[in-house]
């Protein structure tokens, strides 16, 4: 068996075929009996469950879940046996190697083969036996090497039936089934990639706190404090049991877990969650504790021995469970203000002595971590150290990119190494803490790059407010339970799978489709970070592209809701459609703003309308947040209420607040024309320069506008014509209220070769405006003949996956990340752990562009990359730009003394853009073919987007749409 995976051995002669609703898993559960096939369910008959009333306590509760799913999907619920005279013909035998008498019986026996399992952590296998025991004729063993082990064959077999893990928190109704029947063989899973996997909710006020206090109340003797009791927590233990995690941080905000309600502690470790507190809250005391008791200052040099004390009473207090200490000392309230190395140092050492006379002599064998949460990492690079047995917990920059992983010696510690990961975050440059913003792409690229690295002793990821949450949290999971399975060829099919598993098979594609675009889309630029001016209204029609893609897999989601079965409508409200809608709008609220602004500059009557627009969907957002609130019968009701839009500071708004100034436009009462073209701010007449569309070819033919508006409050009738029969009007006559877009295209078949000129005419309300017009036919290439991409209107884009070449020198190479980036996807620089910096020319592996260009004379190359960071000690990230035979340039994205944190204004602009760019400049010696080579330098560089500007790019957030391009290349098209 692989660390990390799954090993399937066939009994009668066949292995499990095809994909099931366990995500990536082999289907070991069917409708219809086979040879050797257990029955689980039959019509009106169910199995009877069998646990050890002396195994974990964790297991037999879990073995009660199991009966309810049965019952969820069959109607029927089985009944449990306590002890070996209850077993029936066909029992589910469950338990734990070493707590159960029977599963160890059946071991000596040899039914079944636990070889591979026993004494691995969390591992289990399910088996059909025939016979194993009297009156017993078949049974299905569940067996674990552990407690968890033991719990995750229960939850799997659970997930094999139909009911996801989202069953409660999502209303993830399963598929009724009359009979269910487990395959003949052998199923194994574990040992898991990363050893601790878990979740800290987090900046989990105001949206999951007020749910709590609506549905739980409010802690008892203390002034409006949510009661996150173990009602609640028994939720989140199932799932992230469910979802074959084991470790907890929690909400921390405004309580304190182990003092709000004693049996939160006492449930968890019944259930079989390991614990651990914040970054910020050492050694299992919440920092609330502190503040409720009021010891005086949160300051070890002033207050030792309070803070000890402190510390050691939750030690005694928590002892008994399974836990993960964290050590250090952050300053109160995560305020970040200096601790310092030496003290740190010192409150290191005084934890570690209370652990040893309290839990055990021998501290090597507690689990500890210390996180190198912002400051800390400082500390930690300037010397300080902390005893080889506690795992480091290296943290990102709060925006997903991975700060630092271990170096060579590092990976030898043994306490070893995992990372603080967020998928929200409250703190600058900008909070983002509304809804989900996180492609799995990203989450693959920068969590397998640590389990590369060696950080898999623990992964735990800021989950904020939960519900948002749940696609990302459960991919990042599941990657951590098995690194190898889930890589950059398979991210389209794990979103086609859980979509499949959700809501069915028939709309797993187009659902898929949806929360791929929906999370690309809100991860180029946060919500929260969105501005009137964030997209181009006048270049590239980049403004209202971004509006109509959103616009489209809204519709789209909006479709398959109506489609789908009413027992499935509140889950993709919930999960889909809410967060594609509501982003949707929040982004066409901004660009109508845009267009009150721009138009009012330009004098258009329709200004108004559009500062109306804008207000409307502000009013929609607040709507639809009151939908949400009625969904599954009011049971989210206070979900989504996270302020999202109106913010002037990093830190969120107290409420949603429309902080844009709109501009009044007073129309004169006659009507008055005007015109505004593509590519100009400008209006006609009246402008001081010409109006002229922007360049049209014969590569790429495009379409441009033109806007004839009014001015006034009459309307007025406009005419148009051409000056040539090439160009081609959308309309030649109308009538005008507000605004009229009108199309031009060239009609290439009579379009002359070379660069040829022409006008469109618009006449109306006594005034007359002349367009010029530009269409490029060139002789030489034509579109037939062109290979690669041309040069159009001063420029040549390209997606970094449509290269003309690709030379990998193995094992380092560029691979193609699906979904990545900002506009299509990315080519990453993958090397070896630790391999040095390759030499473009010599061992670097390459990228090849071919581009026709018409000019000869100085371009500037811009390259659109990934804000991934210096995570190797000592290293910054480069790259090398070559055109043809020419010397290749090395541009430094990131050196290495960069530091990722507020104050640092080139990684603030990194995170806000979720893109890093850097240029270089070359001189070419004449017009036609050349080829463009990006070498690789250092690993992890995520190629995103390439621009040619040989004097015509213009500014736009997203760049110029790709360009067109010919021939065969070396990637898919």
């Amino acid at each position: 068996m692989r660390h990390g995976g799954i090993l399937l051995l066939a009994i009668c002669g066949a292995a499990f075929p095809g994909n099931a609703w366990a995500l990536g898993q082999p289907q070991y559960v069917e409708n219809t009996a086979s040879a050797g096939s257990f029955p689980l369910a039959q019509v009106n008959e169910t199995a009877t469950l069998y646990a050890d009333p002396g195994d974990w306590p964790g297991v037999i509760r879990a073995v009660g879940d199991l009966q309810a799913d049965i019952n969820r999907v069959t109607g029927h619920s089985p009944n449990i046996a306590r002890d070996d005279k209850n077993l029936a013909t066909h029992t589910v035998i469950v338990g734990t190697i070493g707590k159960c008498p029977i599963i160890d019986e059946l071991i000596r026996n040899k039914k079944i083969d636990a070889a591979s399992i026993t004494g691995k952590w969390e591992s289990f296998i399910l088996q059909m036996v025939a016979n194993p025991l009297p009156g017993v004729s078949s049974a299905l063993v569940i067996a674990g090497s552990d407690k968890r082990g033991t719990i995750y064959g229960i939850y799997d077999l659970s997930e094999e039936i139909g009911v996801s893990p989202w069953y409660w928190w999502d209303d993830a109704t399963p598929a009724h089934q009359d009979t269910l029947f487990v395959k003949a063989g052998r199923y194994q899973q574990g040992e898991p990639s990363v050893k601790y996997r878990g979740i800290f909710l987090n900046d989990e006020a105001p949206d999951l706190s007020n749910w709590i206090k609506e549905k739980y109340g409010l802690v008892a003797n203390l002034n409006n404090v949510a009661n996150y009791n173990h009602e609640f927590y028994a939720k989140i233990f199932e799932l992230i049991l469910r979802l074959k995690g084991n470790y907890l941080w929690p909400a921390m905000w405004g309580n304190a877990f182990n003092e709000d309600d004693p049996d939160n502690p006492r449930l968890a470790d019944e259930y079989g969650i390991v614990m651990g507190t914040s970054h910020q809250e050492p050694m299992l005391r919440a920092q609330k504790e502190w503040d409720r008791l009021g010891q005086g200052t949160w300051n070890y040099v002033r207050n030792p021995q309070a803070l000890e004390t402190f510390w050691d009473e939750g030690v005694k207090r928590n002892k008994n469970f399974e836990n993960i200490y964290t050590l250090g000392l952050r300053a109160e309230n995560d305020s970040g203000a200096p601790v310092g190395a030496d003290v740190t140092e010192q409150i290191v050492a005084a934890q570690r002595k209370i652990l040893a006379q309290e839990i055990d002599a021998d501290v090597t064998k507690i689990p500890q971590l210390w996180c190198l949460y912002k400051e800390v990492q400082g500390y930690y690079e300037n010397g300080l150290r902390v005893p080889d047995d506690v795992t480091m917990l290296w943290a990102e920059d709060n925006w997903g990119d991975v700060r630092r992983l271990p170096t060579a010696t590092e990976r030898q510690r043994s306490g070893g190494a995992g990372i603080y990961y967020h998928f929200d975050y409250h703190g600058g440059p900008r909070s983002y803490q509304w809804v989900n913003t996180n492609p799995i792409s990203k989450i693959w690229d920068q969590m397998s790059l640590a389990k590369q690295y060696g950080a898999d002793r623990i992964w735990i990821v800021n989950v904020g407010h939960f519900k948002g949450y749940e696609f990302p949290l459960e991919y990042f999971m599941n990657l951590a339970w098995d690194t190898n399975k889930w890589t950059s060829s398979n991210l389209h099919e794990y979103t086609r799978m859980w979509a499949a598993r959700e809501f069915g098979e028939k709309y797993a594609e187009d659902t898929a489709d949806i929360i791929e675009k929906y999370t690309q889309y809100n991860a180029r630029r946060k919500p929260e970070l969105l501005e009137p001016s964030t997209y181009s209204l006048i270049n590239y029609q980049e403004a209202e592209t971004v509006v109509a893609d959103y616009n489209a897999i809204a519709t789209k989601a909006e479709a398959i809701y109506e489609k789908l079965p009413p027992d499935k409508r509140d889950e993709f409200f919930e999960l889909v459609l809410y967060p594609v809608k509501a982003c949707a709008q929040v982004n066409e609220m901004y660009v109508a703003a845009a267009k009150n602004q721009l138009y009012a500059e330009q004098g258009r009557v329709s200004t108004n309308s559009f500062a109306d627009r804008s207000r409307a969907l502000f009013k929609a957002d607040a709507e639809l947040k009151g939908i949400f609130d009625q969904t599954a019968g009011g049971k989210w009701k206070h979900f989504m209420y996270q302020p999202h839009i109106g913010y002037v500071t990093w830190q969120d708004p107290r409420q949603n607040n429309l902080n844009i100034h709109f501009a009044q436009v007073e129309p004169t009462a006659e009507a008055a024309m005007g015109v505004a073209v593509e590519g100009s701010v400008f209006a006609w007449p009246g402008a001081t320069t010409d109006a002229v569309l922007p360049q049209f070819d014969v590569f790429n033919q495009q379409s441009h506008y033109i806007d004839v508006f009014n001015k006034g409050q009459a309307g007025y009738e406009f005419s148009t014509s051409a000056s040539d029969p090439w160009i081609v009007l959308s309309d030649t006559t109308g009538k005008i209220g507000e605004d009229k877009r009108l199309w031009v295209t060239i009609d290439w078949s009579k379009a002359p070769q070379g660069l040829a000129s022409g006008s469109v005419k618009i006449t109306g309300a006594n005034a007359t405006v002349t367009v010029k017009v530009e269409a490029f036919n060139p002789v030489t290439p034509t579109r037939e003949t062109l290979q690669g991409f041309v040069e159009s209107d001063g420029v040549v884009s390209i997606e970094a996956e449509h290269y003309s070449k690709k030379t990998d020198v193995e094992p380092a190479r560029w691979e193609k990340i699906e979904g990545y980036g900002r506009t299509l996807s990315a080519m990453r620089a993958t090397a070896p752990v630790d391999a040095p910096s390759a030499t473009p020319g010599q061992n670097s592996p390459c990228l090849e562009y071919q581009m026709y260009l018409f000019q000869a004379n100085k371009v500037t190359t811009y390259l659109t990359v990934a804000p991934t960071l210096n995570f190797m000690l000592g290293r910054g990230l480069q790259v090398a730009v070559s055109f043809d035979d020419e010397n290749p340039q090395v541009l430094t994205l990131v050196p290495a003394n960069f530091s990722a944190q507020n104050g640092n204004q080139d990684w603030e602009e990194s995170v806000k853009n979720n893109a890093r760019f850097v240029q270089s400049t070359h001189t070419l010696a004449k017009p036609g073919y050349h080829t463009l080579k990006i070498w690789m330098v250092d690993p992890a560089v995520m190629l995103e987007k390439i621009m040619v500007d040989t004097g015509g790019m213009k500014p736009s957030y997203l760049g110029p749409p790709e360009s067109f391009h010919g021939g065969a290349l070396d990637a898919t098209l």
